[in-house]
């Protein structure tokens, strides 16, 4: 048996070389990205406010913290959460046909190369780049974050969706389209209720991405949780700054269980 076993593995290729050319090309990156790291300037001072920002985490500015008022932590964060509900749900409304037109099995090929441009044109520009025009167009505030969001999500929930509509049973549409069905038709007998969960279970996971994009958003202006916490940190307030974070904390923690749970019911029944 252990002859056998070797007979086989001997005629198998050698993967040497292989791994010794991936080996050289990851010590290369590693090499030419060590300069980022020389940028790293810690100073007694920075130490200093670090040791500060853990300290008000453990003492936090408890009035902020349980405060009921628009300038508590509650009701930072219930704004966060419609700020990322709002721009999940914009962003889905706008993803969906733009999905379905860049499937390469519902529609000809030169419209789905257009929409993929689009598509990828939007994924392009980072989401505090947006944060940042938007503020510039709309003032400060929720709106321009939920307008953020809403086109940050596009591209994503686009590129998933696209994914998802191409793996589907074609067997359904080729019946379809004997019956001479229009695409409309198409969309909503044949793929819709093939889709309808991994539709969902992708909206919940960019909603709880979109949470913690509210939240960095928040630090440019664009609403949430984040624009207190950069008010706080630039005034040395650290009591403050520790009562958010422990907010964010909260928020994160009980979202990342529900979706979670929701995605694994969704899935799988």
């Amino acid at each position: 048996m252990n002859k056998k076993l070797e007979t086989v593995l001997s005629k198998e290729p050698s993967r040497r070389v292989q791994y010794s050319i991936t080996g050289a090309i990851l010590l290369i990156l590693l090499v030419s990205s060590s300069p980022a790291l020389g940028g790293a300037n810690m100073t007694s001072k920075g130490f200093e406010i670090g040791w500060n920002i853990l300290t008000g985490i453990f003492t936090p500015d408890t009035s902020l913290l349980f405060g009921l008022g628009d300038r508590g932590v509650a009701y930072l964060i219930l704004q966060t959460i419609a700020i990322a509900f709002l721009g999940t749900l914009v962003g889905a409304v706008i993803a969906v046909p733009l999905s379905f037109i860049s499937a390469t099995n519902i529609v000809p090929r030169p419209v789905v190369l257009v929409t993929r441009f689009i598509i990828m044109a939007i994924r392009t520009v980072p989401s505090l780049v947006y944060g940042l025009m938007f503020i510039r167009v709309t003032g400060p505030g929720p709106f321009a974050g939920v307008m953020t969001l809403a086109i940050v999500s596009i591209g994503m929930i686009s590129k998933l969706f696209i994914e998802t509509i191409e793996d589907l049973d074609t067997g359904i549409l080729e019946s379809l389209d004997a019956f001479g069905s229009t695409l409309f038709q198409k969309i909503r007998y044949g793929i819709l209720p093939q889709l309808g969960s991994d539709f969902i279970s992708i909206l919940v996971y960019r909603f709880d991405m979109n949470l913690r994009e509210a939240t960095i958003l928040g630090l440019v202006g664009a609403g949430g949780i984040g624009a207190p916490m950069i008010f706080a940190l630039s005034a040395y307030h650290w009591h403050q700054v520790g009562a958010i974070l422990i907010g964010l904390f909260l928020l994160v923690f009980i979202v990342e269980i529900l979706s979670d749970k929701l995605r694994q019911k969704i899935l799988h029944g």
